[in-house]
């Protein structure tokens, strides 16, 4: 028998101390109800769960992300119901001005309130937001106008037969309503669109001609016209120059001319775009004998955002009518704008179907999802709908013929803010579906993170029992283990 070390003391207080360290761990998960309270409880699960942790909120946020799109998308609508019943007013006078039961001042008087309402229309358009945000302006929609020009890039240029193209003049508004017309929400992919040539289109033509009435060479020589050599003897006239440089004009597209006498020589470009020029090189003294410049660049084809000319043409001055109808294939109601590069001869009654990419940077783009991911936002596209939009800023009911017009515009107008209020119907449907779906998901995920962060009450109750009473029998061992050393006085004593 020892007394300097009393073992069987020293187990029983080692396992009173574990008993005492389970159940304190037993007792903190009944009183927080979670079964991971720090890393060590369990620091695989602890991850798993954060991640999950996460995402839940994420999901929770979308959701509500979504609700507040069905706000903002229930503002736009509503404003757009009094705009629909504005137009429908505006077309009951139209309608009445049509009539010649009245006289010019009654037609005066409707054009008057005819008026009032397109401000309005206006008012609206500009003054509706939600959070701040305009939506009725076109800030909310394609990034596309009149005024900002270029919204889309140009590739595979073919050419086909077009059967009685009709010429449309348009103006810097409409073109711009044409172009955010483009749905982001369904062509964000790139597609077929069509520019109906209605007339002889050229792009440029070379300003300076010859000084003397008859361009000829001094001596054989050679000039590159945009790469192409054309030999030129001595012994040529104004009329073989130019039947050389057409015989290629092909390979050049360049072709020239005979500008009558004492002009001498034009060259003009037959493509179409911002890439086409006419580059001509060769001896400085021939090229001043025929009175031609180093290049030309060609007019652009873009819309200027004035209406000044308010058409799209190959040049801008005054009788050159290279008028383009730019309409998206089998849709004419909707445009967008375009630049064309490195075209061929157009001739009037020819189509050009190209591949157009649209831009819409300016959409409202609503977060839906808890990750950044391309499949968990949706892009909501809100169409300008002011009155130069939807084409009756400048209706005019003074005369019987220009009130019937009127009526045709304003069904026009009319079916837009139709088509529009369709549009916001469906995104509204779209994102309560969506919001049932970001419910669904979370509920599950919150019961997968549940399993691996909360406790079992009942079954840690039964666990910490356990422990109560290991403790309360560790606690008695131990009192007896205390007594054990005292049996060596009785050996001493006798």
């Amino acid at each position: 028998m020892r007394i300097n070390h009393n073992i069987a003391a020293l187990n029983t207080y080692r396992q009173l101390a574990t008993n005492q360290a389970l159940g304190n761990k037993s007792l903190e998960k009944l009183s927080s109800g979670l079964r991971i309270n720090r890393a060590g409880d369990d620091a695989a699960g602890l991850a798993i769960s954060e991640k999950m942790r996460g995402q839940i909120r994420g999901l929770d946020q979308a959701a509500r992300n979504a609700q507040d799109a069905i706000s903002m998308i229930q503002t736009a609508e509503g404003a757009l119901n009094e705009t629909h019943s504005i137009l429908q007013r505006m077309r009951e006078l139209a309608v009445q001005a049509a009539s010649d039961t009245n006289t010019a001042d009654d037609r005066a008087e409707i054009q008057k309130e005819i008026n009032q309402l397109r401000d309005e229309i206006d008012r609206i358009g500009n003054s509706t937001e939600f959070n701040t945000k305009k939506l009725l302006n076109g800030q909310a929609g394609i990034a596309a106008s009149a005024q900002n020009g270029i919204v889309a890039a140009v590739t595979d240029i073919t050419f086909s037969d077009s059967t009685n193209p009709t010429a449309t003049t348009l103006t810097a508004a409409e073109l711009a309503k044409a172009i955010t017309k483009v749905d982001a929400g369904t062509e964000t992919t790139p597609g077929v669109y069509q520019v109906i040539v209605t007339a002889n289109a050229t792009a440029a033509t070379l300003a300076n001609a010859s000084s003397s009435a008859d361009a000829s060479v001094s001596s054989n020589t050679t000039i590159t016209i945009n790469g192409v050599n054309i030999s030129l003897l001595s012994t040529d006239n104004e009329a073989t120059i130019i039947q050389k440089i057409n015989n290629v004009s092909n390979l050049t597209g360049v072709i020239a001319s005979d500008q009558g006498s004492a002009k001498g020589i034009s060259l003009s470009t037959t493509k179409l775009g911002s890439a086409a020029t006419i580059s001509v090189t060769g001896s400085n003294s021939v090229l001043q004998s025929l009175g031609l410049t180093s290049s030309a660049t060609a007019t652009s084809l873009s819309a200027s955002g004035t209406d000044a000319t308010g058409t799209i043409n190959g040049q801008a001055a005054t009788g050159v009518g290279n008028v383009l109808t730019l309409n998206k294939a089998g849709d004419p109601a909707n445009g967008i704008s375009v630049t064309i590069k490195d075209g061929t001869t157009i001739a009037s009654g020819k189509t050009l179907t190209f591949n157009a990419v649209i831009d819409n940077t300016n959409v409202v783009n609503i977060q839906i999802g808890a990750n950044n991911a391309a499949e968990q936002v949706i892009a909501l596209d809100i169409s300008d709908m002011r009155s130069a939009a939807l084409g009756v800023n400048n209706l005019d009911v003074t005369t019987a013929t220009s009130a019937k017009s009127a009526i045709d515009s304003i069904d026009n107008a009319i079916k837009e803010v139709s088509s529009e209020r369709s549009k916001l119907g469906a995104y509204q449907n779209r994102l309560e579906h969506t919001i049932n779906n970001l419910g669904t998901a979370a509920e599950n995920l919150s019961a997968a993170e549940s399993r691996i962060r909360d406790v079992d009450m009942a079954k840690e109750m039964m666990e910490f029992t356990k422990m109560n009473i290991l403790q309360q029998a560790a606690t008695a061992m131990l009192a007896q283990a205390n007594q054990q050393p005292q049996m060596v006085l009785q050996l001493l004593g006798r």
